[in-house]
């Protein structure tokens, strides 16, 4: 899913190519990428489009006449940047908006189709699209620290809950924990204020590297590989590969659709954690530690 840095580089490269300018219509391939009913998607055609902002990891595009298209890509949307006119891929498309310098696409891979528009009319419609999440990049400690300490959860989930924390998702925060060397199922209501000055620091240390680092990849163009899996991370998506401090094989834990990766040796002490699922189906032969884990390899 794209993240606060893929979000912001989306609205930066946005910015100069369709700002101030007439958005001439939309074009659909799947009306069901619409859920909303009023005001209706034809209500802006040939309307300015007078802004770009992020609320958490939504797009708004905000038109003339108060009115405002609310785009959340979830886990597969994209956006492309055509000629004008382009037509809508068959497979991945959803739907096209046609402007005098090109066309955005919004595309979506797999066969769950969970992007969505929603346009909305005035400041106020807004409102149930704010989830009242701390804007991390621009928090004090205590806004920081009063956020955290706000439910007793594990870090993992409590960086990515969007509740609390504004952009940060399931890439980001595996390379911020590590970053702040924490484990995360450690609960927030175990750390010290020495754990939680680290983990702010490495929340915006980490953020800020790679909007930096993406902006740089980008440079003029549009970008076209917004991934959560990048090469240059720590651990997240490098199950099995060295840590790139430690050089110890990065571990991980999957739990529905996602999967948290960690280094044992940076972040837990040596201690493997455990997968819900093989811990159950192995039980007493669940590996304790990382040694343990490299025998057990061996063998």
């Amino acid at each position: 899913m794209p993240e606060l840095p893929d979000v912001l580089l989306y609205i930066e490269s946005l910015k100069p190519r369709i700002l101030n300018q007439t958005l001439e219509r939309v074009r659909l391939a799947s009306p069901f990428v619409v859920r909303s009913v009023t005001p209706a998607i034809s209500a802006i055609h040939n309307r300015n489009l007078r802004g770009l902002r992020r609320m958490g990891k939504q797009i708004i595009f905000e038109f003339d006449d108060d009115l405002f298209l609310v785009v959340h890509l979830m886990i597969a949307g994209r956006f492309q940047w055509k000629e004008p006119g382009a037509k809508i891929p068959g497979k991945l498309g959803l739907a096209a908006f046609d402007f005098p310098s090109g066309t955005l696409l919004l595309t979506e891979a797999g066969s769950k189709k969970r992007a969505s528009l929603h346009l909305v009319q005035g400041e106020q419609a807004l409102v149930p699209f704010d989830r009242g999440a701390l804007e991390v990049l621009d928090s004090s400690f205590e806004d920081f620290r009063r956020a955290l300490m706000r439910e007793n959860h594990t870090l993992k989930r409590s960086l990515t809950d969007p509740r609390l924390f504004s952009g940060i998702g399931n890439a980001y925060s595996d390379e911020i924990l590590h970053r702040a060397r924490l484990s995360p199922m450690k609960l927030t209501s175990k750390l010290g204020e020495e754990e939680i000055t680290r983990l702010h620091k490495a929340v915006k240390s980490t953020l800020t590297g790679w909007i930096e680092r993406l902006r740089r990849e980008a440079g003029a163009q549009f970008p076209s590989k917004v991934t959560a899996f990048r090469a240059e991370m720590a651990v997240h998506g490098r199950y099995g590969e060295p840590c790139p401090d430690c050089g110890s094989p990065v571990q991980r834990i999957v739990y529905a659709e996602n999967e948290c990766n960690y280094c044992p040796t940076c972040q837990t002490e040596g201690r493997l954690l455990a997968d819900r699922a093989m811990s159950r189906l192995l039980k007493q032969d669940w590996p304790r530690s990382l040694d343990e884990w490299e025998e057990r390899r061996k063998v």
